[in-house]
This record gives structure tokens, sequence and C-alpha cells, in this order.
């Protein structure tokens, strides 16, 4: 990922407001979304486009690493961004002022577990969206590169 490269922010309009002010402010608004529940901006490329796309998630800690949950509130595919990462697990993380290379993996089935505990101990509804779905979802270890 180049900086001069343009990136695209989430379509959703709610989103990339909050994308605007956590950039805009080096994540002194945002980066706590709701008291407790913290979000970062991850930026993928583009499995199709090969453009940069970036999206605000909640997310939680397991030792140096980075977890997110790729629920798109329990809907039937998985989010864009997560098929992203399965093409190419190169990423950039911005947590607060602070911005850097990892690299990503989905959680295998001995840690999983411990890590969705973690996920819904900071954001419960993840709990609901599962029951929405068929598809298992994954949480994601972002990992320093």
């Amino acid at each position: 990922m180049t900086s001069s490269e343009q990136v695209l922010d989430s379509p959703e309009g709610w989103v990339a407001d909050h994308i605007r002010r956590y950039v805009e402010t080096d994540g002194a608004e945002g980066h706590e979304w709701r008291p407790g529940v913290f979000t970062l901006l991850l930026t993928t490329r583009g499995r199709r486009s090969g453009k940069l796309r970036r999206t605000a998630l909640i997310y939680g800690r397991d030792g140096d690493a980075y977890l997110v949950v790729a629920s798109q509130g329990g809907a039937p595919q998985h989010p864009a961004w997560y098929l992203n990462l399965l093409a190419d697990p190169q990423a950039e993380l911005q947590v607060g002022a602070e911005t850097f290379p990892v690299r990503a993996r989905t959680a295998g089935p001995q840690e999983k577990p411990r890590m969705w505990s973690t996920m819904t101990s900071i954001w419960p509804a993840y709990d609901e969206y599962q029951t929405k779905t068929d598809r298992e979802i994954p949480v994601v270890v972002l990992e320093r590169a």
C-alpha cells in the first residue's frame, strides 16, 4: 500500500462519516465509538478492483494482536473487507493516531472460542448476529507485519 494511492471509504453513509472524523482527528473522535467500545480503521486491497478500501470496525485485543469480527450484522455473505483479506492478507490499520501494516488471518478452531468470547464481551450483539446466518462468522486476527 502506497501513501499516494487513493483510499475509498465505506459507501455506507454513517460509516463514511465515522471514518472521515476518525482520520481528520487522528482518532480523537471515533476511536472510542461508544463507552468501552473502540474502533479501528482497516484498509484492504479490493480483490477485484485492486483499489484500496477502508472501513471502521469494532476491535478487541489478544496479546499484541488486534481482533475484528466479520459479522456484517449476520448477513448471509461475508463482508467485502473479509473477502479482500482472504485474497490478500496484507492490510493497514489505523488505531487512534497510529497507522501500521498488518497481516490478517482467520482464527483457527482452537483459538476462536476464546477470541469470540473476547469480542462478545465488547459487543454482545455478535452472538445474535450468528443466530441470523448459517455461515460461521469469522474472527480475524490482525498482527503487525
